[in-house]
C-alpha cells in the first residue's frame, strides 16, 4: 500500500487458495498494504465528497434512499466464569449520579421473558464491565517507549484495518477488540515500524477467532499484506502477541457498553449508525486512549443524539444507565465533533468513506454539533 493514496479506497481482493474464506463477491484489480508506513503524507489528494450544510434537507438526518440499514449485533462474551473467580479485584466503587428513580425508564422490561437477555443479572453485569475496564485501558501516553513507531503511525494502521473490517465484512465487536489488542501489545512489546502492519494483521486474525464464526486463514492476511510477510511470521507474531498479553481476550471494549447504553437512549436506527461512525473515528485517534470505553461510548451516544435533534437530549434514564452526566462528557464529546468536522476532508478517510454507503445509512453526512464545542464549560 503506498500511504501517499491513502485517500482513495482500499481495494482488497481475496484468496481463492483452498480452504481459505472467500470475503465479499468483488474481485479487485488491485490493492493496498502498508508497505510504507512512515511515508510522508503531505500532498495527498483529498478523498472527493461533499458535506452537506444546514438548509439541505439531509442535513439533519440519514437519508437511507429505502436501503435496509444493519443491526448490529448483540454482545456474544459471557464473564460469569470471571465474576465468579474475580474476588482479588478490588476497584474503587464508581457511584451512579443522583438521580431520582421515578425519571428512569426500565429498559429491560421488555425483555423479561428473553433468556438470552440476561434481565435478572443485567445490572450485575455492567457494573462488573465498569470495573473491569481499566484491565482493558492502556497508558495514553504509551507510545514514548517505542523507538521507531509514533502515534501518526498507529493512525494509519487503525484506519487501514477499518478497511479491511469492512471489506471482509466481519462482526462489529470484532473492530474494537482488535484495536485493544493492538494498543494492549505496543504498551508492553517494542516493535519495528517494517512489523508494526504484522502486528495489526495478527490482532484482527486473534480477534476474529474469538468473535467470529468462520474465520480468514493466514493466507488471507499474507495476501492483503502484499505478501511483506510469511505465514511463518504470521504464526510467530500470533504466539507472541498471545504469550504478551497472557491470553487475555476477554476485556469489555467500547462495544460492550455501546449496545446498553443506545438500549438506554432508546435509540433508533439513525442514531444507532451516527453512534457508531462516531465512535469509530474516535478508534483512530491515538488521544482518545486517556478515556474509559465507558465514556467513549457514552460520549459517543450524547454527541450523536446532540448532532441529530440537539442540545439537551441526555436524559434521566441515559445518565443512570451510563453512570456519567452530560456535563462529565462534554470535554469528550468536544474531541469527537472535532474529529466528524474533518472527518471528510484529512488524510485518513476510512470511516467516512465506509459510513459514506447506503449501507450505513450516509450517517457520514451528518453536519458535526459545532454548538457543542462554544457551549462554556460548567
Amino acid at each position: 500500500m503506498v500511504l501517499s493514496d491513502e485517500n482513495n479506497a482500499v481495494q482488497i481482493r481475496p484468496t481463492n487458495a483452498q480452504g481459505g474464506r472467500k470475503f465479499g463477491a468483488e474481485i479487485r484489480s488491485n490493492r493496498r498494504a502498508l508497505s510504507v508506513i512512515n511515508q510522508n503524507l503531505g500532498g495527498a489528494n483529498p478523498y472527493p465528497c461533499v458535506v452537506n450544510k444546514r438548509g439541505h434537507p439531509e442535513s439533519n438526518g440519514i437519508y437511507d434512499k429505502n436501503a435496509p440499514l444493519p443491526a448490529h449485533r448483540p454482545i456474544t462474551r459471557k464473564y460469569a466464569a470471571q465474576i465468579a473467580g474475580s474476588q482479588h479485584f478490588c476497584p474503587e466503587k464508581q457511584k451512579k449520579p443522583k438521580t431520582s428513580t421515578k425519571a428512569v425508564v426500565d429498559i429491560d422490561g421488555g425483555d423479561a421473558k428473553d433468556p438470552l437477555a440476561v434481565v435478572d443479572y443485567v445490572e450485575d453485569l455492567y457494573a462488573y464491565y465498569k470495573k473491569m475496564e481499566s484491565s482493558s485501558c492502556v497508558s495514553p501516553g504509551y507510545m514514548v517507549q517505542q523507538f521507531d513507531i509514533n502515534e501518526r503511525m498507529r493512525a494509519i494502521l487503525i484506519d487501514w484495518l477499518i478497511e479491511v473490517h469492512h471489506k471482509f465484512e466481519l462482526r462489529d465487536e470484532t473492530l474494537f477488540l482488535t484495536v485493544n489488542l493492538i494498543d494492549r501489545f505496543l504498551a508492553k512489546q517494542s516493535v519495528v515500524r517494517k512489523k508494526l502492519q504484522l502486528v495489526g494483521l495478527v490482532a484482527m486474525l486473534l480477534a476474529c477467532k474469538y468473535e467470529e464464526v468462520s474465520v480468514p486463514v493466514v493466507d488471507d492476511l499474507v495476501f492483503i499484506s502484499d505478501k511483506a510477510y510469511t505465514r511463518k511470521e504470521v504464526l510467530e507474531m500470533e504466539r507472541l502477541m498471545l504469550n504478551t498479553l497472557q491470553f487475555n481476550m476477554s476485556v469489555p471494549t467500547p462495544y460492550v457498553f455501546m449496545r446498553r447504553f443506545l438500549k438506554a437512549a432508546q435509540s433508533d436506527r439513525k442514531l444507532e449508525l451516527l453512534s457508531f461512525f462516531l465512535i469509530e473515528l474516535c478508534l483512530v485517534e491515538y488521544e482518545m486512549l486517556k478515556y474509559p470505553p465507558s465514556v467513549l461510548a457514552a460520549a459517543a451516544i450524547c454527541t450523536a443524539q446532540s448532532t441529530l435533534y440537539g442540545a439537551g437530549q441526555w436524559s434521566k434514564t441515559c445518565e443512570w444507565h451510563t453512570g456519567y452526566s452530560e456535563d462529565q462528557l462534554i470535554e469528550c464529546s468536544r474531541l469527537i465533533v472535532g474529529y466528524h468536522d474533518k472527518a471528510a476532508t484529512g488524510k485518513l478517510t476510512g470511516v467516512h468513506r465506509k459510513y459514506n454507503t447506503s449501507k450505513y445509512g450516509y450517517a457520514a453526512r451528518c453536519e458535526p454539533a459545532h454548538f457543542l464545542v462554544q457551549i462554556a464549560p460548567q
